[in-house]
Parts: structure tokens; sequence; C-alpha cells
């Protein structure tokens, strides 16, 4: 008898890091749900043999109940939906912006760990994998919003993972530096050559990077946790400390 494939949920996976890790894990055997606020976006995704697609606002709670009623087993979560808005200092900072950054970063993870966690532990062996930011780890001038919201995943991360033992669930965090995908240009609110001057001069890190990182989490044996990986570039050391080629 073929056993059945084990679920793994992505949310954010209409562009970059969750596009890429839904591919990545239904390759590898999942059979994925993958979740995004854009469902158009979605459509060649939905396309590929072992994903499903629905629409998934992770800062609507009627959004993300209606999702989750569609899943009867969850073995693996993937927390990817987030991002950046604005690169303001304190000083001028958009509370609009921060709440934003806030409702989608923090509460948009805590929505879906809470309501999959039951499933998660059904499983007897389940996963969650979240994607952070070295900006959970390291504050930098200009990051201010975005700082806090990640600082705040850090601590909800390690928090689930403390709570977790002795439960058959894993948590992972993983802090990836500059990837080059939508987020900057999210970040600037569409401004490209504002998002181009981000990754000029050096070699980013890719979506598939970040990808290759998860499926490898989440491949371990079930007594092995990876609680943390802080992924950078060969060309960036911190936050904003970079190597540039003329």
């Amino acid at each position: 008898m073929t056993p059945t494939p084990r679920t793994a949920v992505v949310t954010g996976a209409s562009s970059g890091i969750g596009r890429a890790t839904a591919l990545s894990l239904a390759a590898t055997g999942y059979h994925v749900i993958a979740g995004a606020r854009r469902l158009p976006l979605l459509e060649d995704l939905a396309r590929t043999p072992g994903i499903h697609c629905a629409q998934l606002d992770v800062t609507d709670q009627d959004s993300v109940d209606r999702f989750v009623a569609e899943i009867d087993r969850c073995d693996v979560l993937v927390n990817n939906a987030g991002g950046a808005i604005g690169a303001d200092s304190i000083a001028e900072a958009n509370l609009a912006d921060w709440q934003a950054m806030y409702d989608v970063n923090v509460l948009g993870t805590l929505r879906l760990t809470k309501a999959l966690l039951p499933l998660l532990i059904e499983s007897g062996d389940g996963q969650v994998v979240t994607i952070g930011s070295i900006a959970a780890r390291e504050s930098y001038r200009g990051g201010g919003g975005y700082n806090v919201a990640k600082h705040g995943v850090a601590a909800l991360t390690r928090v689930l993972r403390i709570e977790m033992l002795g439960l058959p669930v894993r948590v992972s965090e993983i802090d990836p530096g500059l990837v080059e995908t939508e987020f900057s240009i999210n970040r600037f609110g569409g401004d490209a050559e504002a998002a181009a001057r981000v990754y000029a001069g050096l070699t980013p890190l890719s979506a598939a990077d970040i990808a290759d990182a998860v499926t490898w989490v989440v491949q371990r044996p079930p007594h092995v946790n990876i609680d943390s990986m802080l992924i950078l570039a060969r060309d960036q050391v911190s936050a904003q400390v970079v190597h540039r080629r003329a």
C-alpha cells in the first residue's frame, strides 16, 4: 500500500520564498497546500502536481478560518507570509505602516500556528518552520517597524519551541539576509529603482536558496530539531554591511 504523503501548508505562496518552498516540497513528495492573498498569482502553481492552492489573508481571521476549515491533515507549517513597509526613521515613523507590519508578520504567524497546532500535534511528527529575517537578530538604521515585527516573530517562535517540549512538534526559524524577490519592491512601494539599489553590485540569495534550506530542515529525522538558521549571501556579513563590486 502506498503511504499517504505528508501534508505541508505554506503561507505567502504566490511569489518569492513561499512559491519556491511550495515547489520544492512538492518535488520531494509532499502534498502542499499553498495559501496567498493574490489568488490569480497562484494559478500556475495550482497546475503543479501535488500542490493545492487557496486564497488566504493571514491578517484576516475569517480568511484564516475558511482556509483552515478545508484542511484535515497538517504535518508541516511554513509560516512565510510577511514583509516590510518603508524604511523610515523612528522620528518619522508611520504608525499605520508599523501596525500593518505587526499584523502580517506577528499576528499572521500566530493565527496560522494557533489554528493548525492541533493537526500538527495529531500528526505525531509535526513541524513549524517560520521564515524570519536577519532583522530578527540585528537592529539597523531604518529598520524600525520591521525590526520590531521580526523580533516579535522570533520571540513567538522561541516560546512555541519551549511550549512544544514533550509534544511531537518541532519548531524552527530560518532567518535570511538579502534575498532578491519582490520583498524590496514591496518595501519601497513599487519603486523598482530603489529596490534594485539594494542588490546592486552583489550576488544576493535567491528564493530557491531558502526553499532548499526549508526542505532540508523538514527532512531531518524526527528527533532532530534545527532550532534556528541564519542564511546570508557571501557578499553580506550583517544587515547593512555588504561587499559591492564596481
